[in-house]
């Protein structure tokens, strides 16, 4: 098969006359012409098909509907409810509200975010010391607030109980008044703080 160029195409769809391609293309043009004067363009005929093969399409053709429609086809459906069979399916329902409802447990890993907060007036600096914080006194500095005396820090702690103190000035270790305190075993409170 030839490849022709694009104007030539255009002469073949009946676009453009051959008068209107370049003198370069005319040859190519009017070979392509000849070709497709060549060309057979007499209709093309089916020969009739015979009625047993007709009948034969038409009954396979009315079979598949039938089939078809008798499955699709809307019918009354009764069900019948006895009052026994409602009782493991309503105990069922019953059991997975339950599962659905329970919390989940808090993971091991949970951190919780704690403000501390001490009044301390006469104070110069005021840091927090634990056992999460190996009771350095200087890990966890305070800072004042906006009211008079008051310091406070925020930290995110594992969720679990933390013993804890305030250090006032570098020096004084002092019990959190707003929390439970225990004792150290060394003569001082700790304060405890459960998460």
């Amino acid at each position: 098969m030839t490849d022709f160029h694009p104007q030539v195409k255009q002469l073949l769809d009946g676009e453009i006359t051959l008068a209107d391609l370049p003198p370069e293309l005319r040859a190519e043009g009017e070979e392509a012409l000849r070709l497709l004067a060549a060309v057979d363009r007499e209709p093309v005929t089916f020969p009739a098909l015979d009625a047993s093969v007709l009948a034969e399409l038409r009954r396979r053709r009315s079979k598949a509907p039938s089939l078809w429609r008798r499955l699709v086809a809307p019918r009354e459906v009764r069900l019948r409810v006895r009052p026994w069979t409602l009782v493991p399916a309503l105990a069922m329902a019953a059991a997975l509200v339950v599962l659905l409802s329970r919390p989940e447990p808090t993971p091991a890993a949970a951190t919780v975010t704690v403000r501390f907060v001490l009044f301390a007036p006469e104070a110069q600096q005021v840091a927090a010391g634990g056992h999460l914080l190996q009771w350095d006194q200087a890990a966890t500095p305070l800072v004042r607030t906006g009211a008079p005396g008051v310091w406070s820090a925020t930290l995110t702690l594992p969720a679990g109980q933390h013993q804890y103190a305030f250090v006032v000035d570098g020096a004084r270790w002092v019990a959190d008044p707003g929390a439970p305190a225990v004792d150290d075993g060394f003569g001082r409170r700790n304060s405890v703080l459960s998460l």
